[in-house]
């Protein structure tokens, strides 16, 4: 089995506290999660917004990220446009409860098995382009190839007040429900410059991408 190919790095966002209903650790959210509702084979549907869903080995995932809109979560640079193409950005609190009714934020360890499985299948323990979009990412290189339809697209991130946005094109962030201490959680980084994922420790008021797993 191939090893998964990991960069490890710390976010040095300082995760000011403005705009979040987040305790000031961002533990607690007093979001709730969206009720589920089928809509047909391969459909899901959330906050009157249909998402595809695909299955990547033993798993079920949404294929775009989600784009619930709640109090504390925001459109990249605050423009409705990018939530529309990007998804919305959220911090952690809210990012552990917003997927609907039977799907959840995955963990480090569901993540691991969602690139083990691709980077097996592909014999390539560094590359991660069969699970970018065939457009939207900048860079000669920065598209993918999307062999199992997960289009991941580049919807960059914001610091914990919903400002400073930084990476849209260039870097997609999402959030896992893996938590590293007090203040800080995991998250996953596929950019276009570089291959394997980044895994980050960051500010749980950070606003990252959501892609929720199904249960």
């Amino acid at each position: 089995m191939l090893a998964l190919a990991f960069i490890f790095s710390c976010s040095s966002d300082d995760g000011d506290t403005g705009g979040s209903s987040s305790s000031s650790g961002g533990g607690t959210s007093s979001v709730s999660s969206c009720p589920d509702e089928v809509t047909g084979d391969g459909t899901v549907s959330c906050g009157g917004q249909t998402y595809k869903t695909v299955v990547i080995g033993s798993q079920t995932w949404m294929a775009k990220n989600l784009n619930y809109n709640v109090p504390s979560s925001k459109c990249y640079d605050n423009i409705e446009s990018n939530c529309n193409t990007y998804g919305r950005l959220y911090d952690w609190a809210t990012a552990m409860v917003v997927c609907p009714s039977g799907w959840h934020l995955p963990s480090n360890d569901e993540r691991d098995e969602l690139i083990n499985f691709v980077q097996n299948i592909s014999g390539n323990e560094y590359s991660i382009s069969e699970l970018k979009a065939i457009e939207g990412w900048n860079g000669e290189n920065g598209n993918g190839t999307d062999e199992y339809g997960f289009s991941a697209l580049p919807g960059g991130s914001g610091g914990g007040s919903g400002s400073r946005f930084n990476g849209i094109g260039d870097s997609g962030y999402w959030w896992t429900a893996s938590e590293n201490d007090e203040y800080n959680a995991y998250s996953w980084i596929i950019g276009n410059g570089y291959y394997g994922i980044n895994v980050t420790s960051g500010k749980r008021l950070s606003m990252f991408s959501v892609r929720c797993l199904k249960d």
